[in-house]
C-alpha cells in the first residue's frame, strides 16, 4: 500500500492529485476526516461503491451510505435540501457531523431506490480537497478501530487494510470518536441517531 503523508496545516497538491487520481481509477484509500479515518471511493462510480460495500459488510439496501463533499453546495447537487436544512448545515458544516438527508437522482444506481443520503463536511482541509479536487462527492465509511484505543495510529490502519486499499494519507494520529448523525429528512424536527464528537442543539 501506498503512504502520501501530510504533516502541519500546509495542503500537499501534489499528494492530494495522487489520491484523486486513485479514486478516478475506482480505487479504494484510506484518508483522515475531523473525526476518525475513513476508507472512501468515488461516490459516482458504482462498481467502487459496491466493492467498499462488500469490504466493509454493508448492505446498500438497508444501510446509511455517506458521502464526503467539499462544501454545501456540492452537497446539494446529491441531497435534496430545502431552506430549514441549509440554515442548519451553514451553522454546523464543516464540522464532526454527518446529516441524513433526502437523496437526489445524482447518484450512482446502488443509491436507487434509497431515499436518504449521509452528508459530511468536514473539518478536514484534505477531505473536503479530495472531493473538491475529484470534482465530486467521496463515499465515506470508517476504519474499523479496537473500543478501547485511545488514538488510531495510520500505521496499524494500513496493515488491517494492505488488500483493499490502493493507498493510506497518512496525516498522523486519528481520533476514535465518530460523527453525530443527524436526521434532517424532516427539517422542522431534527433528531438525533447517535451522539458522537460534534454537540447538536435541538
Amino acid at each position: 500500500m501506498e503512504t502520501l503523508t501530510f504533516r502541519g496545516t500546509q495542503l500537499n497538491d501534489r499528494n492530494i492529485d495522487r489520491a484523486v487520481r486513485a479514486l478516478a481509477d475506482g480505487d479504494i484509500i484510506i484518508y483522515p476526516t475531523d473525526t476518525l479515518y475513513a476508507l472512501g471511493c468515488d461516490a459516482l462510480n458504482n462498481r467502487a461503491v459496491e466493492r467498499l460495500c462488500r469490504i466493509k459488510g454493508i448492505n446498500p439496501d438497508k444501510q446509511l451510505l455517506s458521502v464526503i463533499c467539499s462544501d454545501i453546495s456540492e452537497a446539494s447537487e446529491y441531497a435534496r435540501i430545502d431552506n430549514r436544512a441549509f440554515r442548519l448545515l451553514k451553522e454546523y458544516l464543516p464540522g464532526p457531523y454527518t446529516f441524513i438527508l433526502p437523496a437526489s437522482t445524482r447518484l450512482p444506481k446502488v443509491f436507487k431506490g434509497r431515499k436518504s443520503v449521509g452528508v459530511r463536511v468536514p473539518d478536514c482541509e484534505i477531505a473536503r480537497a479530495l472531493a473538491a479536487t475529484l470534482g465530486n462527492p467521496v463515499l465515506s465509511t470508517s476504519v474499523v478501530i479496537d473500543d478501547d484505543a485511545e488514538a488510531v495510529e495510520p500505521e496499524s490502519i494500513a496493515m488491517h487494510y494492505d488488500d483493499v486499499a490502493a493507498l493510506i494519507i497518512d496525516a498522523g494520529p486519528g481520533g476514535v470518536v465518530p460523527s453525530t448523525v443527524v436526521d434532517l429528512l424532516d427539517s422542522s424536527e431534527p433528531a438525533i441517531v447517535r451522539q458522537g464528537a460534534g454537540e447538536f442543539a435541538i
